[in-house]
């Protein structure tokens, strides 16, 4: 199901500045947003999710915890727990009643120690692992898996792979996600984008590197220097890393586009038809059209994980946390 806006009607009209979709991508990593999370209690909670392998999330819990849905957050490449978006989302879940858990990826947010892989974005099976474990240690009855750019293939690919088997899983929500990671590499890697392109290749070599440091021998770095672009980057080293033949088969494999036919819970994807490296294309297909349970919400502006509206009707500034409030609570 397509659709232009909000089942609610509220349109996403940014003003003329905020229509250059660099500008939308760019300015709201830069937006005030300071203690949002404060006074809200904090836990500290490690995730086994393979041998060998934990990552860490930090959970906000409802005093009754057992009788609430539950929020699992995913940041994109790059992010972590403490992205910006994750603190706004995050605080209007827990305010709006619902149970939260911030999610770093592998590796992410201070973690290279607590897994010896790197992080790519086909790691389902984590989330995956998350939930079954939320669900049967835990007994949480509702869970909802929220994702942005990257995060957002993660919980998407991870909830076509359940389909109805796991009845805990309510429902997920992906903000600007690469479901069709060779498009989006394609796209990340033409000259108008050069600016997030070195960005996050600059901050993988780095990664890289630090893992390095604490597993002696496990990466041949001598081509790292030499690699410039992401492809080469994931060819090099991501897929190898995560047991895939080469780069292609990799990003043929990984992405979430795969299995979408088999989303069997309420799922909302929210993406820009202006965002800079994620195609708008990939939305319009018969894969996505043909399954009811997913609403595509895609305003002509926004950016990547931008949204960034004028302050009005009783909102703040940031549009898809809205929206993504309003179908949590259409379905409670």
């Amino acid at each position: 199901m397509m659709a232009p806006m909000s089942s609610n009607g509220r349109e996403f009209t940014p003003a003329a500045l905020f229509r250059n979709p660099h500008f939308m991508t760019i300015v709201p990593g830069f937006w005030p947003r300071g203690g949002l999370l404060a006074g809200v209690p904090a836990e500290s909670r490690l995730f086994t999710t393979e041998p060998h392998t934990q990552l860490l999330g930090f959970c906000h819990w409802q005093p009754t915890r057992t009788a609430c849905q539950t929020v699992i957050i995913v940041h994109g490449l790059e992010g972590s727990s403490e992205s910006h978006y994750m603190h706004g989302i995050a605080a209007k879940a827990y305010r709006s009643g619902f149970n939260v858990i911030r999610m770093n990826q592998r590796t992410c947010g201070g973690t290279e120690h607590l897994t010896p892989t790197l992080y790519n974005t086909g790691l389902s099976q984590d989330y995956r692992a998350i939930v079954k474990e939320l669900a049967h240690v835990d007994r949480l009855t509702r869970i909802w898996l929220v994702g942005y750019s990257m995060g957002g293939n993660l919980i998407l690919k991870a909830a076509g792979e359940v389909g109805s088997s796991e009845a805990s899983l309510e429902g997920a929500i992906a903000v600007s996600p690469n479901i069709d990671p060779p498009k989006c590499v394609e796209a990340l890697e033409q000259p108008r984008n050069w600016i997030y392109h070195r960005h996050f290749l600059v901050e993988l070599k780095a990664r890289l590197r630090r893992k390095a440091a604490l597993i002696p021998g496990k990466w041949d770095l001598k081509n790292l220097d030499s690699t410039v672009t992401m492809s080469q980057f994931d060819h090099r080293y991501t897929a190898p890393d995560g047991g895939y033949a080469s780069g292609a088969d990799y990003y043929n494999r990984a992405g979430a586009c795969r299995v979408l036919d088999s989303i069997a819970v309420p799922t909302l994807i929210i993406t820009a038809q202006d965002d800079p490296f994620i195609p708008y294309s990939m939305f319009t297909v018969p894969l996505i059209q043909r399954n009811s349970r997913i609403q595509v919400i895609a305003p002509r502006h926004g950016g990547h994980c931008g949204f960034l509206q004028w302050a009005r009707n009783g909102e703040d500034h940031f549009w898809a946390e809205n929206r993504i409030m309003d179908f949590l609570q259409e379905r409670r």
